[in-house]
Parts: structure tokens; sequence; C-alpha cells
């Protein structure tokens, strides 16, 4: 199937209130400009010297997602148009794109990233973790960052169980979050989970945005 057939079967199983994330990682301008003129604007990308290039190449009304591991003095590249960093793994991350964004001007959208996967590779805050971080109210300081919601990638594995005990497990986190912290802000209304093998699991957990890449780009 083409990238447009796979678009539009995708698309047509979302409901409504999820956002399809492209992931294009890897992929070449030719088959994010086919996905663009089949209609798509939202594309992922997880590195920066790649991310870079291809906003300098394509259409400029794309919305470009960081979907990546993202290091601090990378953070620079991409302050000037990047829509949304779902990876914030760290406090000095969240205070270096805060710096960054004062630097142009900008007031740069941002997820949490949480560690709920077994794999010790995966980063991100763990669940006490994140809640001491939010306690602290250190990120009450930077005028420069909008949180935003969160993001978490499950655990790799067959298991669908496990997967979505997982998922419910952030979406829990992430209604007490959205209570306790954001409560009168509406924007914090993003969760980020979900991938081409597990994405149904998010959206039944409650997941806002899925991040699709081999079930488009094949």
């Amino acid at each position: 199937m083409s990238i447009t057939n796979n678009l539009q079967r995708v698309l047509g199983a979302l409901p409504q209130g999820v956002r399809l994330v492209a992931v294009s990682k890897y992929h070449p301008d030719e088959a994010i400009a086919e996905a663009y003129e089949a209609g798509q604007r939202l594309f992922g990308e997880s590195k920066v010297q790649d991310l870079v290039g291809k906003y300098e190449r394509l259409p400029k009304d794309i919305e470009w997602h960081f979907i990546g591991h993202l290091q601090t003095n990378k953070v620079k590249y991409i302050a000037p148009f990047i829509s949304l960093i779902h990876s914030v793994d760290s406090p000095r991350l969240l205070v270096e794109i805060d710096k960054q964004a004062a630097k142009v001007g900008r007031c740069i959208d941002c997820l949490l990233q949480l560690h709920i996967a077994e794999e010790e590779t995966k980063f991100g805050f763990g669940l006490q973790e994140c809640s001491a971080y939010l306690d602290s109210d250190a990120w009450r300081e930077l005028t420069h960052i909008r949180l935003c919601g969160l993001m978490a990638m499950a655990t790799n594995t067959a298991d669908e169980a496990q997967i979505a005990t997982e998922f419910q497990t952030v979406a829990s986190f992430f209604q007490a979050v959205k209570a306790k912290y954001f409560a009168a802000q509406p924007a914090f209304s993003a969760l980020s989970i979900g991938m081409s093998d597990d994405y149904p699991l998010a959206i039944a957990a409650g997941g806002t945005l899925v991040r699709l890449g081999s079930c488009i780009f094949r």
C-alpha cells in the first residue's frame, strides 16, 4: 500500500480527539512530501540534525514534534521552530529549553517523559520523581515553556496485557497530575502514548497523541 493509503486507513480508525504524529525519522523528504500532499501536517523526528534539515527543505506549515532523546546542547538548533517536545526527561533539560526559547522570543510546548517500561535503556522521570519535581514548583519559574502533558513508551513486549496495564498506569497518573497541578490550565491535555505496534491499546487507555511510523512509511 502507498503512504497515502496507509495514512487514510490509520486516520479513518482514529477516534475524535486523537491526533496522529507521523514518525518520519529515517525517511526521506519524498516520503514526507507524499504524506503532506495527502493532508498530513504533523510529523515527528528524533534526531536534531535530521529535523533541522527537513525543516529547512520542506513546507513551513508542517508542525514538527521532537520525539527522541534530546541533549541539552542541541536544544538551540530546534528552539526557533519546534511545535512540541515530547521527550523532556529531566529538570535540567526543561531549564535549557526555557533558556533557548527566551533567546528566540518563543514559548515552547513540552511534555514530561515518564519511564514506565521495564527496559533500562528508555529515558524519563519515574512516577515518584515526576511528582516530586512538580511539587518543587521549580517549573513554575520557567516563563518560556508550557507544560502540555505527558509522554511514555510501553515495554517492548508481545504481552498486550502488560502494555495495557502500563498505559493505564500512565493515564491514571496523567489525570492525577492534571487535577493537582493544571486544573486551571486547559493546555495540559496531551497524553502521548502508543506506537505502530500498540496504539489501539494506547487509545483505549486515553492517549491523545499516537506516534506512528512503520504502519505509514513502509
